[in-house]
């Protein structure tokens, strides 16, 4: 374990989850945005202390992080109740408990589906029950305005306060809590601000409210896994992708004789390379075949979303880089920044490696997975044409069959804490 610490701001890491987890909805990508908005104008409205109400608005930010395929997304925006709503509630609820920076917001976000005449049952503390109650509020508000912004939200107000009042009452809501939308909405200013262009500002100004803590490198490095399983799954065919590419990546800085800090580093880029996946589209990424050149460009713009979402955390600077460039060249043929060879780290290029690796090793919709030898004939090639890092490369030649079994996730080097969380998403999805 390193000792080291970076100071990173918490409130930007929460944006970056709430940036990344936006990006499931595709044509729509500040439900996040609104939900802390709403709920925070909702919490001024009752009286609560600065401090509750900063709660509110991340909680706001994070209730999605369970949500990782447009299915699921689609089916939240499509239906104002929905029998398996709760799934992606139990997974947020897994994926931050443990994780001691952001665990109180884990058991709102578990119940924030959770009905009130049900909610008040439970032997949770009266703050949570509020809490989730108060973003299920803000969340189905947010759904019923969404296809009004922009458009005609001042005339169908009126509409949407009157069935949260007469049909939602009591039953999905605190009454209280219902109350206190009913009197913020009656400003227009309430809705126009739910805006595309200004709820991103408003989230900006907000972001500007530093919380900076110093996270450990285990902190980090366990944040940045909650984000790589969220990126995972996606898609049936990559589960496991990022992690098993940051185990490769560990392993091959390892055999290059890098400085614990730097391996530390390496292994959380490589946990985060793959973020901008989340705005891929399911159909691109599950195509049993090769890409078209539309399927391609589309595919070709992921590492980009990748560095917009990192760049703007303080003391990720050279992670943010080393994340996106996992599709550069040597040759300057990559994407999608076409940078300099000189501007390729050592780290970077060990992340570019183990990320062919590892993807060759998986099954995906259109092969299964390679075997070592032929692997090894993909890589080299890559080297000759100046794709890859030939003495990186080299490392793979030296301990091949260990280097598989990494990729593959058949070895004890590999991320026993992800397996773990692995376990216990999929204990919520049998369940359900």
């Amino acid at each position: 374990m390193v000792n080291e610490q970076l100071s990173v701001d918490l409130r930007q890491m929460i944006l970056a989850i709430e940036t990344a987890v936006s990006l499931v909805g595709m044509n729509d990508v500040n439900h996040g945005k609104r939900v802390g908005y709403i709920a925070l104008q909702i919490g001024r409205e009752l009286g609560f202390s600065d401090e509750d109400c900063d709660f509110l608005f991340e909680l706001g930010l994070l209730h999605d992080c369970g949500v990782s395929t447009e299915q699921m997304h689609s089916t939240l925006v499509n239906y104002f109740d929905w029998e398996d709503a709760k799934v992606h509630c139990e997974i947020g609820h897994v994926l931050l408990k443990d994780f001691e920076p952001l665990s109180c917001y884990a058991l709102p976000i578990r119940h924030h589906h959770t009905r009130w005449q049900e909610l008040k049952t439970l032997d949770i503390s009266p703050r949570d029950k509020r809490m989730a109650n108060i973003i299920f509020l803000a969340d189905r508000v947010d759904i019923s305005a969404a296809k009004h912004y922009a458009n005609d939200i001042l005339l169908a107000r009126e509409q949407i306060a009157e069935r949260f009042d007469k049909t939602y009452r009591d039953d999905y809501f605190d009454s209280e809590l219902v109350d206190a939308f009913l009197a913020v909405q009656q400003s227009e200013a309430f809705w126009i601000a739910l805006e595309d262009r200004h709820v991103t500002r408003f989230t900006w100004d907000m972001g500007q409210r530093s919380r900076s803590a110093p996270l450990t490198m285990d902190q980090l490095r366990q944040l940045s896994m909650i984000l790589s399983f969220v990126v995972d799954q996606k898609s049936p065919f990559t589960a496991e992708h990022s992690v098993r590419v940051a185990d490769v990546a560990r392993y091959l800085a390892t055999l290059y004789g890098m400085s614990e800090l730097q391996i530390a580093q390496i292994e959380i880029a490589a946990l985060l390379h793959d973020l901008g996946k989340l705005h891929t589209p399911d159909n691109i990424l599950e195509k049993a075949g090769p890409l078209n050149p539309l399927e391609r460009s589309i595919m070709n713009q992921h590492s980009y979303e990748t560095f917009e979402i990192l760049r703007p955390i303080k003391g990720l600077e050279e992670i943010a880089v080393w994340a996106a460039y996992h599709h550069e060249g040597l040759n300057g043929r990559g994407y999608p920044f076409h940078p300099d060879r000189r501007e390729l780290s050592s780290e970077a290029r060990v992340i570019a490696v183990a990320d062919v690796l590892q993807a060759l090793v998986q099954d995906r919709p259109y092969r299964k997975g390679m075997p070592m030898t032929q692997v090894l004939e993909i890589l080299d090639k890559q080297a000759a044409d100046k794709r890859l890092d030939a003495a990186i490369v080299a490392l793979v030649h030296a301990e091949p069959e260990r280097c598989y079994a990494v990729a593959r996730g058949e070895d004890a080097f590999c991320n026993q804490d992800y397996d773990r969380l692995l376990d216990g998403a999929a204990r919520v999805a049998e369940a359900a």
